[in-house]
């Protein structure tokens, strides 16, 4: 596929997913996440001719003007559209498929310094929302949802929603997958240790007056042990 025929692709891409978009001259001139990709595509050029201290110029320069950093190492396919994306940040290695979309404030990232393939390879029509972090070499398969805020570790199966830290599927070829997630009432984690904090004080304090009550006398309720009262 040719230039021309990518940049429209990725116009086209914007239009098909953001209802916001109202012509195509606004989308090229005030689309940060279309300019990113764009000077990716660019740096990639360099990149695969071995001029890397150009291409990571290119690419800090884009991150400079947008906010979004792609490393020109990355693989990204047909399609990609970055809304608001603010934040993202994509690794050298990580591989994009067509059709994916990607919300404010993603990594795509890896877990450490090791050496060779170090981040994750996204399939076809994924969609990761605001805020999620897939680290590590693994696989998003097709069709996948990552939840906002989620911090993926390990590989997702094609066809899977995935959500929570560390994230898990709840839903899988469009059944869901262990307990129903309500998004409107998660816990607070914080407010649950305090509940169970306060509930173990409860006990000790029951403890402690059956251990008072135990050791008084049960006549007169007199401690065991205390000294007579001298008529």
């Amino acid at each position: 596929m040719g230039m021309w025929a990518d940049i429209r692709s990725d116009i086209d891409a914007v239009c098909e997913n953001d209802p916001a978009a109202r012509n195509r001259f606004e989308i090229v001139f005030t689309y940060s996440g279309l300019h990113a990709i764009w000077a990716h595509r660019f740096a990639r050029i360099f990149y695969r001719y071995r001029w890397f201290t150009v291409a990571r110029m290119i690419s800090q320069i884009s991150r400079f003007f947008t906010g979004i950093e792609i490393h020109p190492g990355a693989k990204i396919g047909r399609k990609l559209f970055i809304d608001h994306g603010m934040g993202v940040v994509i690794g050298e290695t990580c591989e994009i498929g067509d059709e994916v979309v990607i919300y404010q404030g993603v990594t795509l990232g890896g877990t450490g310094k090791e050496k060779g393939k170090r981040h994750p390879t996204i399939g076809n029509r994924v969609v990761i929302a605001s805020g999620a972090k897939v680290l590590g070499s693994f696989k998003v398969g097709d069709n996948a949802n990552i939840g906002a805020n989620s911090v993926v570790l390990r590989e997702v199966p094609a066809n899977s929603t995935v959500v929570g830290i560390p994230g898990r599927i709840v839903k899988r070829d469009g059944r869901r997958v262990g307990d129903r997630l309500d998004h409107t009432d998660l816990p607070d984690p914080l407010i649950e240790t305090f509940r169970f904090m306060q509930k173990e004080i409860n006990e000790l304090k029951a403890e402690i007056e059956r251990l008072k009550e135990a050791s008084a006398k049960p006549e007169t309720g007199e401690p065991v042990g205390a000294a007579p009262y001298d008529k």
